[in-house]
């Protein structure tokens, strides 16, 4: 099979090396947006009569059927082609013969496949965006469910301060709202097309670049054609969010692999996102969360990698180009599969409200209640903090714990203490009482739920 590119050549290459070469194992799946970029170019070349009507229908006739085929995953690719750019041309001229050969007039595979890139990652970013509104979502829904629900907040994996459970889903909540707001920042840069760049310097053709770009729904083009084709920037700036997003969905699902450990017992993981032992029949395992906490690392890799091979590229177009496109698709699956198991997960997770309570109960976790309610009678919050650690010390040489100690001991310390201190000390007004703006308070975050369904 004669290469397309083979006028210049004489000798052949041994095929390993023209599957080494190749990149149609991979980016045969930008088959759908390379047609898409050649219908707009070739209507293009139509609109300035570049190509006459009448070879522009024969084009677009040809394309048209390679589309169907695309859509019915009817072609054999061949690595003799190399990309997917020469193995469409190719069915095209097997389509309509030689005037297939016109359709490559002002233009390379170098702003070719750029374009074809910015397509597809702007489709996919958009169906990412709605992913993670739909996870968002789900834990709104999840929150309002578990506004009353207590359970122990954490630091350093140490019981802290009790908080709602409808608190800590908000956090995340939170996050997954920045990453969605970056990730629309992101397809700014993803919304601009390359075509009619050439291989770096433009055309000597009086082609129409903003004709193309409106053909293909961009909102913009870019400004310099060596910019056009050597930019893959759009490319890490995805990589670099979805690295973020990624981040925190496995901190989340590290937190639900602890909560449904025997040890904590605060949820329960459907069976459907769950799998057991082949030793040890008890078993369920949370396999999902657990897989998604090891597929962050595969797109922390796909990000420095492209940073790898782009630290020395001198423009414009370098082959190392051609290891820009694995790791995107493979970020792309991951992200979009990582998203709707997050959601599946958690929509069905069941929480178990009294052992999370409980949890709260047999803990010190109000001692920096026992403080405020301490500086609220007048005492520093110093010497404060240092009395109620004077009788943690205490109650934990007992056994026992700060709302065992009777109200006559309490007095002895500081005679100001009154019996409205046990309910102070309390998981529930502990938490309801902190109404400052953003905290754990249930009227703080009946204002979280408003102003999330708002934004969603």
């Amino acid at each position: 099979m004669k290469k397309l590119w083979g006028g210049r050549f004489d000798g052949k290459n041994e095929d390993w090396i023209d599957a080494f070469g190749a990149s149609i194992f991979f980016d045969q799946a930008l088959a759908k947006q390379d047609i898409l970029g050649s219908l707009a170019h070739v209507k293009m070349l139509v609109h300035t009569k570049i190509l006459s009507e009448e070879e522009g229908q024969q084009i677009i006739d040809g394309l048209k059927i390679i589309q169907q085929k695309v859509a019915n995953d009817e072609l054999d690719y061949t690595v003799q082609n190399e990309d997917i750019h020469l193995n469409i041309e190719s069915f095209l001229h097997e389509e309509i013969g030689p005037v297939a050969g016109k359709l490559h007039t002002a233009r390379s595979r170098n702003d070719q496949v750029a374009t074809d890139m910015h397509l597809y990652l702007k489709e996919k970013v958009q169906d990412i965006l709605e992913k993670i509104h739909e996870l968002r979502l789900v834990l709104v829904t999840k929150a309002e469910e578990n506004i009353e629900t207590i359970m122990p907040g954490y630091t350093h994996l140490q019981h802290a301060q009790p908080i709602s459970f409808a608190h800590h889903l908000l956090a995340y909540y939170q996050m997954l709202t920045r990453d969605q707001e970056r990730l629309t920042e992101n397809l700014k840069r993803i919304d601009c097309s390359p075509l009619g760049a050439a291989a770096l310097a433009g055309t000597t053709f009086p082609i129409d670049r903003e004709f193309t770009a409106k053909e293909l729904g961009f909102n913009a083009v870019y400004t310099n054609s060596l910019d056009a084709v050597s930019d893959r920037d759009f490319i890490l700036e995805f990589l670099s969010n979805s690295s973020i997003l990624m981040m925190h969905l496995s901190r989340f699902c590290e937190e639900i692999i602890l909560w449904c450990s025997h040890e904590f017992q605060f949820v329960q993981l459907s069976d459907t996102f769950s799998t057991g032992s082949s030793i040890m029949p008890q078993k369920k395992n949370p396999d999902m969360a657990e897989l998604i906490r090891g597929k962050t690392g595969r797109v922390y890799g796909d990000l420095f990698g492209l940073l790898t091979v782009m630290k020395g590229l001198p423009l414009a177009y370098n082959k190392d180009f051609q290891e820009d496109k694995e790791g995107m698709f493979d970020t792309v699956e991951t992200v979009e599969k990582s998203l709707t198991i997050m959601s599946g997960m958690i929509a069905s997770m069941k929480v178990n409200q009294q052992h999370m309570l409980e949890s709260t109960e047999k803990d010190f976790s109000n001692a920096t209640e026992l403080a405020d309610y301490l500086a609220n009678k007048g005492i520093p919050f110093r010497e404060a903090h240092e009395i109620v650690g004077k009788l943690v010390f205490s109650c934990i040489q007992k056994g026992i714990y700060l709302q065992d100690i009777s109200l006559e001991e309490y007095q002895e310390i500081v005679p100001a203490i009154e019996t409205d201190l046990y309910d102070k000390l309390s998981s529930y007004t502990a938490v309801k009482n902190r109404d400052s703006l953003g905290g754990t308070g249930f009227a703080q975050i009946k204002k979280q739920i408003d102003q999330a369904k708002q934004q969603l």
